[in-house]
């Protein structure tokens, strides 16, 4: 059997929280648990944000508009979402992450990865500690959580996904060529719509169909991804679990129950979505310098538009002038369904760890 080099091989977990926003809602309301549920949006407007499993039945899912979400399910109860609250308990999961590693990459409030080849409990099995984990979420949170456990970041969130909900899913170091070879084309980690088409077009379906294309192919039909998909069918990927996550920006944005018509009823919308991107921008304090406005006409089509001032801030005044400057560069009296903003171009950080270590899985 081929064998993947050991500098290779990581203990990776993908901790990834079972339909989150939708069980927290059932958590704390007795009378949604057992109910399709969507959080977020309205039977008519809006966007679900997340659908509980007895939701998902029917075919609704996460970005679904509302009203696709309600035709496909009659039945279906909107909640309001409470991202506060959701916070919260993502905080309340991380500590208990934290028990375990410090090498813990947040990639929303509902899923992360951990690095525990070596870890603060000295436990050598990976699947043990995402065990404990998911108990410990259960009786502390009292939410389901799934994990997928392999040796590196991209197996492990696949793996997760495999035997959800409620349950998790080794690809021991023995098992990943295989798996790799068996796994279809599109489920690769880089491997968009367009370039699983591609790739279909020229007889790769699976992972050993991909394998059989020497480098040197593979970089002459798909450039430098090409050196990418060449190693990632072989296991070798060495991207690191990182603990702090450049945040790239902070915004805020609203889809309202009815189209704003009219500039009075846009710059009322722009000053109540300016107030809360404030505030959560003081309590980051993340002075940025490119502002971007994003609208969403009533046909869906979306304008954005940025405007970078002259150094880093976090002054009101200079960042209302700049957001208000784009709002009167770009509306044209269209009526409105979403308006939003946020702040980028930050002071960057130079974060990184790394730990050495031998494995056996």
């Amino acid at each position: 059997m081929e064998d993947i080099p050991e500098e290779y091989i990581r203990k990776i977990i993908h901790v990834d929280m079972d339909a989150f926003y939708a069980s927290v809602e059932q958590r704390d309301d007795p009378a949604l648990r057992g109910k399709a549920i969507a959080v977020g949006g309205s039977r008519e407007r809006g966007v679900v944000a997340a659908a509980s499993y007895e939701a998902r039945k029917y075919g609704v899912r996460s970005a679904m508009a509302s009203a696709i979400a309600y035709r496909r399910c009659p039945g279906l109860i909107f909640v309001k979402p409470d991202f506060k609250k959701y916070r919260a308990v993502s905080e309340q999961i991380r500590h208990i992450f934290f028990r375990y590693t410090d090498l813990v990459e947040p990639l929303s409030l509902d899923e992360a990865y951990l690095d525990v080849s070596v870890n603060k409990a000295g436990i050598s099995s990976a699947s043990k500690i995402a065990r404990q984990i998911r108990a410990e979420i259960k009786n502390e949170v009292s939410l389901n959580a799934s994990a997928g456990i392999s040796i590196n970041k991209f197996l492990a969130k696949v793996a997760s996904d495999i035997n959800k909900p409620n349950g998790q899913k080794t690809i021991m170091p023995e098992e990943v060529i295989p798996f790799l070879e068996d796994l279809a084309i599109n489920k690769f980690f880089g491997v968009g719509e367009k370039t699983a088409a591609k790739m279909k077009s020229l007889g790769i379906h699976r992972g050993r169909d991909l394998k059989e294309w020497d480098l040197a192919l593979l970089k002459q039909e798909f450039g430098k991804a090409g050196q990418h998909y060449y190693q990632i069918v072989r296991g070798l990927q060495k991207t690191a679990v990182k603990p702090s996550r450049e945040r790239k920006s902070l915004g805020a944005e609203r889809t309202f129950d009815r189209d704003l018509i009219g500039q009075i009823e846009v710059e009322s919308a722009f000053n109540d979505i300016f107030e809360i991107w404030y505030k959560r921008l003081k309590e980051q304090a993340m002075p940025g310098r490119t502002v971007t406005l994003k609208m969403k006409s009533q046909n869906f089509e979306t304008i954005s538009r940025s405007k970078t001032i002259a150094m880093l801030s976090l002054d009101r005044d200079t960042l209302k002038a700049a957001a208000l400057e784009l709002l009167n560069n770009s509306y044209r009296g269209e009526a409105i369904r979403l308006l939003g903003l946020s702040l980028s171009n930050f002071d960057p950080e130079n974060n990184s760890s790394s730990t050495q270590l031998t494995l056996k899985f």
